[in-house]
């Protein structure tokens, strides 16, 4: 293999070629940070945070190829993953995950005790959320739990302390994520069968569009009663209102259950978070120093 091919090989296994999933992974992020101090953080917070959940994505995907690896081959979307084809090695790719995972930890480092606490905590979330789909039949929450827990990070980085709102709004994109994922695992439902896997789609079965709309509707209620409870403005609510039509929209995507409608639905969940993190930066752009 060139060095062409081999560097490749590794943007393909971190998926560096497909950002939708560093951009759900960071719309949380986004909405911690703004949130926590309602003003818009400082420039080397926020380059640390983007940059951490570049580096925990990116070695995630690689855990999750890792664990993967004998089931991908069978499944006609990631057959060709780099180790799935046997491009890279095991051993080669847990060494780079690892890699990625030490450069976060040296980000993290720049912040206080509790963050670097919470960080072990995201570790963990992180590299068990792979194995779990052979034995827990709604892995869709744990991920949800994954991918918001840089908001208690976000909070403990520049406040030092982590209160309810922020266990309220990791709830929030709980809900979110189960929507998106069910979604996405609706792609992937008949290869997930015949591999003997678990995931929300299959243990909802013919209540999997019902699932995904409660799911979408339980994330946009609990931001709006966080909302009410922060005294947020109008022009947050703008953005959870352009969530909802874009929910909504999804909904039309799903109900047939087509497979490439389904993954459509999951993408446009990109401008789901983007819609929030907008009526809420916004507000604070407009109301700064309101919220306590």
């Amino acid at each position: 293999m060139t060095l062409k091919e081999r560097l490749n090989a590794y943007e393909n296994l971190m998926r560096l070629d497909r950002p939708i999933g560093t951009l759900l992974l960071l719309w949380p992020a986004l909405w911690g940070l703004w949130l926590a101090r309602y003003r818009i953080p400082e420039p080397d917070i926020l380059l640390i945070f983007v940059s951490g959940v570049i580096l925990m994505r990116s070695a995630g995907c690689i855990v999750n190829d890792f664990a993967d690896r004998d089931f991908d081959p069978h499944v006609e979307r990631t057959r060709n993953r780099p180790l799935a084809a046997r491009l890279i090695g095991p051993r080669e790719a847990l060494a780079l995950a690892g890699v990625l995972f030490l450069l976060a930890f040296v980000l993290v480092l720049q912040f206080n005790r509790l963050t670097v606490m919470l960080s072990f905590v995201a570790l963990a979330l992180t590299v068990i959320y792979p194995f779990l789909k052979r034995f827990f039949a709604f892995p869709q929450a744990w991920l949800g739990i994954a991918f918001g827990f840089s908001i208690p990070m976000a909070y403990a980085a520049q406040t030092g302390l982590v209160p309810a709102t922020a266990w309220v709004m990791v709830a929030a994109n709980m809900f979110w994520t189960i929507a998106y994922d069910t979604e996405y695992a609706m792609v992937d439902r008949d290869d997930d069968v015949m591999l003997g896997l678990k995931s929300s789609a299959i243990l909802l079965g013919r209540h999997d569009v019902a699932g995904v709309m409660v799911a979408h509707a339980l994330f946009l209620a609990t931001l709006a009663a966080l909302g009410w409870w922060l005294r947020l403005g109008a022009l947050y609510y703008l953005g959870l209102a352009a969530a909802a039509a874009l929910a909504g929209h999804q909904y039309t995507l799903i109900r047939g259950r087509e497979r490439e409608r389904c993954f459509r639905a999951f993408l446009n969940n990109n401008w789901v978070g983007f819609a929030v993190f907008a009526g809420l930066a916004l507000d604070v752009q407009f109301r700064r120093g309101v919220v306590p």
